[in-house]
Parts: C-alpha cells; sequence; structure tokens
C-alpha cells in the first residue's frame, strides 16, 4: 500500500496522476517543484526507505529511450531500453537497482506520450529493420501494472509499429491486462525465473516461482508469446540439480513450440 505520494506541481491536473491519486484517497500528498527534490539527496536511507517507499509521480524531459547495452537482446541489431519507472517493488539482493539511487521510493514518469512519440520515430528511421525495445530495465514491467496501467497503454502503441517488438521484463503475476487484451504478435512477455530453493533466500517481495509459472502458463494459453530469463545464473552447491529441476517445472507447463526465446543470464 502507497502511503505518501509526492506530485510534481505542474502535474497536480494531469489525468493519469489524478487517477492514480484516487486510487489511494488515504495516502498522504506532498507537492514538489521537481522529483529530484525528493529522490536524489544523499544520505537517505535506502534499506529503511525499502521499507514503506513512497510513489513520486514526475514528468520526464529527456532520454526517453536509450541504446541497451552491448550484448542485451534477443537477436535484433537494433536494441534500445526506455524506464517509465525507476526502482522495483521487489528487494532481489543481487539486483543492481540494490543502491542505484539514493533513494528506495518509486519514480514514475506519466508522461507516456513523449516515450511513445521517440518509438515511433526511432521505427520510422529504420522501417525496414527490426528494433527491440525493453521495458524492465530499472523496475519490473508489471508489478505495478493496476496503478501504472503501463502495458494497458503501451501494447495498442506498438500493435501499429510492425517493425517493433517490446519485451516485458518481470518477475510479476500482475498479468490482468494481458489477459483482457487481445495478444499481438510483437510483444514478448519474459519471465525471470530462478530455482525456488534460490529464490526464497535472495528475491524478497517477488512472487513465488509456482506463481509465476502459473502467471507465465495463463499468459501463454491467452495467446501471448512468453520467454523465459534464467537471470541470473546463480551459483550454490548442488546448483546443477536445482537448475534441471527447475528446467522440468517450466518445461511441463508451457508449450515449447509456442515460446518466443530463452536467454541465460
Amino acid at each position: 500500500m502507497i502511503e505518501t505520494i509526492y506530485i510534481e506541481e505542474a502535474l497536480l491536473q494531469h489525468p493519469r496522476v489524478l487517477a492514480i491519486s484516487q486510487r489511494f484517497p488515504h495516502a498522504r500528498t506532498i507537492t514538489c517543484s521537481r522529483y529530484g527534490e525528493v529522490f536524489n539527496p544523499k544520505a537517505q536511507n535506502f534499506r529503511l526507505q525499502k521499507q514503506q517507499p513512497a510513489l513520486i509521480l514526475a514528468e520526464k524531459y529527456r532520454q526517453f529511450v536509450l541504446p541497451a547495452p552491448v550484448g542485451y537482446g534477443i537477436g535484433a541489431q537494433h536494441n534500445y531500453y526506455f524506464s517509465h519507472i525507476l526502482n522495483c517493488l521487489y528487494d532481489c539482493r543481487y539486483c543492481f537497482l540494490q543502491g542505484m539511487y539514493p533513494s528506495a521510493d518509486y519514480v514514475l514518469f506519466v508522461n507516456y506520450e513523449d516515450f511513445q512519440q521517440e518509438i515511433r520515430q526511432l521505427c520510422a528511421a529504420t522501417p525496414t529493420e527490426p528494433i527491440h525495445f525493453f521495458s524492465g530495465y530499472d523496475g519490473d514491467s508489471l508489478a505495478l501494472e493496476p496503478v501504472t496501467h503501463f502495458a494497458e497503454q503501451f501494447l495498442p502503441v506498438f500493435a501499429e509499429l510492425p517493425n517493433a517488438t517490446l519485451e516485458l521484463r518481470t518477475k510479476s503475476t500482475q498479468i490482468r491486462s494481458l489477459l483482457n487484451s487481445d495478444p499481438i504478435p510483437n510483444a514478448v512477455v519474459a519471465f525471470s525465473l530462478n530455482p525456488e530453493a534460490i529464490a526464497t533466500k535472495v528475491e524478497a517481495k517477488a512472487p513465488s516461482l509456482q506463481r509465476r509459472l502459473d502467471a507465465l502458463s495463463k499468459v501463454q494459453a491467452h495467446g501471448w508469446h512468453i520467454g523465459l530469463r534464467f537471470d541470473p545464473l546463480i551459483y550454490q552447491h548442488d546448483y546443477q540439480q536445482h537448475y534441471q529441476h527447475l528446467f522440468a517445472q517450466v518445461f511441463a507447463r508451457i508449450n515449447p513450440s509456442q515460446l518466443h526465446s530463452v536467454s541465460l543470464g
């Protein structure tokens, strides 16, 4: 439950801000000029904030879409990522977001249309070449979907971009918007998976493996392309047996012939 919401003054009447505020009628609302006033100060206690993060509603002004790091991709020559949200609902010990930012609060950039415009421009620049776009880099793509409606707002855009593919990287079971939508051929719902014995130790607050497998199988049965992301691979005693068991669990729940892609990391 969100108990505190910071809102940039210029966004107080923004439709998404109003809708999110209505969802949390009992939350304390605080205005600020720019989100950095709250998010960027040094000497904040990340671990303490992680116990009850605030939600910061902000506007992004530049660098909406960025080139993906070298080696990050699933087959295309042109790879980009974009982050509508900073920080994650989950608390995985291995994640680079642990201390990446001074604050553990969530920053949601509500000006989706600016992201979408830049995505369209990149696709128009190379209309005959496939381009892959990745969300879920600075925060889980679907974990806050009931609040952000991110997938609901972006999938129709990609439906109109035949040379683009969107990957939604997630550990979440928040799949209702996907099950309520017609699948599109150029979207991949990619689930991050680890053996249960490992996940329970290092993936705090994330759904259990069984719940992720349930979500994954429902999404595939509805017709969406799915991806499997065994990332990161974590070494521990008997890790080979743990991963063999994980692979058996996963492939017992899905149709391999309809699997889009698998990656190891």
